[in-house]
């Protein structure tokens, strides 16, 4: 549909495609993707989106680091009453009970990453299909210049050889008055 409209508007007369170029032209083809899509996310998302961030990051890699080694360190020295001893089999059903809420949270940030992707793919192909239809509009109004301009040097040698055949045929007749004049006075 947009090609059409495309071709449409290289094909059609002067001031139909002026016309169509100029509302092209006005028309704001870039998208904050970012702005766009935070307006439209529901609380979930920004929620995944914000946990992958943390997730993600080295603070958690350090936080979560910390927070394990000194559960282990607790229930191995044994200062304290060990709840959970040597195999940590309550460590271990913390961990995978965490990792499967993290993982779907993170593939949900993935996919509205992917998302974000192909409407920022998108707009970069609305941003480029304008520049190439302004180029090529562009491109015609070069040539259609540097034809006038040859239409007008064309007529401008015409307009010159008329000039210097009118002063020859002056010339001519000056000359001939001369020898005339000359020929009546002697």
């Amino acid at each position: 549909m947009r090609r059409d409209w495309v071709e449409e508007i290289l094909v059609s007369d002067y001031e139909e495609r002026e016309q169509k170029l100029h509302e092209l032209i006005k028309g704001k083809e870039t998208l904050n993707i970012n702005i766009e899509e935070s307006n439209n996310s529901t609380t979930g998302e920004k929620l995944s989106d914000k946990m992958a961030a943390f997730t993600g990051s080295w603070n958690f890699l350090i936080y979560f680091s910390i927070i394990v080694s000194l559960y282990m360190l607790l229930n191995v020295v044994e200062l304290i009453h060990t709840f959970d001893p040597y195999p940590f089999v309550f460590l271990n059903l913390i961990l995978a009970c965490l990792s499967s809420v993290q993982a779907p949270m993170i593939m949900m940030s993935q996919n509205r990453e992917a998302k974000k992707d192909r409407l920022r793919a998108e707009n970069e192909y609305l941003i480029n299909l304008k520049s190439e239809i302004i180029l090529e509009d562009l491109h015609m109004k070069i040539d259609e210049l540097l034809n006038n301009q040859r239409n007008f040097k064309k007529q401008l040698e015409t307009i010159n050889n008329r000039i210097d055949n009118t002063n020859l045929i002056n010339l001519g007749e000056e000359n001939y008055e001369k020898e005339y004049t000359n020929r009546e006075k002697h």
